[in-house]
């Protein structure tokens, strides 16, 4: 069992104010200040520091924020299983990133459920900030994300690597069918959003050779990976997508992918966890039951 000292330390954390850490907890503002001299005064450090009004958290806070932050978790999981263990039902309870969610992982939670079907699944679509906060809160108890993460801060195993692809319908008419990138900037583009991990790929590779998503004739931006697939069918433009969102699409013959000489794209999806988790082995299981 957590011990409730730490349940004020992390909330403090969250809003880096004492006076808002007591609101959300519901209790006085002397008693959070009494919570964490607590702490200080029995891992023998300061856990925080101030820069004028600023608040922000010393070597030892972070070291034991992440630590905070892993018990919490496994507390949360641990009572998950024990209710599961009482009740005969498992629950598998995770995150995904869009791409991951709605084209890779169908196919390999129909296997698991196959071996398991007493198990209770809900998985969880959103970016890789907002999957690593939901880690944090203990609202998951693990993702598979395509962004980056901060590696030290979290145990984690490289999922799958994927291709990613330069994509037209296959009727597309190009004045000269292209053999570099560059010979795409003349053509729209049609891409995700500002800061959705699709996007961040190409933007890190222009990025490399001094170029920019600007440097496209025309830009589209979409919200939606189906819309913009459909836009790009419709022959509107062209798009950068990782092949696992497109496989249907290629196989069927309405998209086709163009290939570029200069274009040799791929990246990793990972399966993290908070780091240090007791429960470590079991998630190496699951991933590893989640990949076949």
């Amino acid at each position: 069992m957590m011990d409730f000292r730490l349940d004020t330390f992390l909330e403090v954390c969250r809003h880096m104010n004492f006076t808002k850490a007591a609101k959300a907890l519901n209790i006085t503002q002397p008693a959070v200040s009494q919570h964490i001299q607590y702490l200080e005064d029995y891992y023998g450090v300061e856990l925080f520091a101030f820069e004028g009004k600023k608040m922000r958290l010393t070597d030892a806070g972070k070291m034991l924020y992440q630590a905070a932050i892993t018990t919490k978790h496994d507390d949360i999981f641990l009572k998950e299983r024990i209710n599961a263990l009482k009740k005969g039902k498992n629950k598998l309870i995770f995150g995904a990133t869009l791409t991951i969610g709605e084209f890779v992982m169908a196919e390999h939670i129909k296997s698991y459920l196959e071996l398991h079907p007493d198990t209770q699944v809900r998985m969880l679509i959103g970016n890789t900030k907002e999957l690593l906060e939901k880690l944090s809160l203990g609202e998951i108890d693990f993702a598979l994300v395509e962004g980056n993460f901060d590696k030290k801060d979290y145990d984690f195993i490289v999922y799958s690597q994927e291709r990613y692809i330069a994509v037209c319908s296959k009727d597309y008419k190009f004045e000269k069918e292209p053999e570099r990138l560059k010979d795409l900037l003349s053509e729209r583009l049609i891409v995700r959003e500002s800061g959705s991990g699709t996007r961040t790929i190409l933007e890190k590779f222009l990025e490399a050779r001094n170029l920019g998503i600007e440097d496209f004739k025309y830009v589209v931006e979409v919200g939606g990976m189906t819309a913009i697939k459909s836009l790009v069918e419709y022959g509107c433009g062209i798009t950068f997508l990782y092949e696992a969102a497109v496989k249907k699409e290629l196989e069927n013959g309405v998209l086709r992918e163009i290939k570029l000489k200069d274009f040799q794209v791929f990246h990793d999806f990972a399966f993290i966890w908070n780091k240090g988790s007791v429960f470590s082995e079991r998630y190496r299981q699951i991933c590893e039951m989640l990949s076949d």
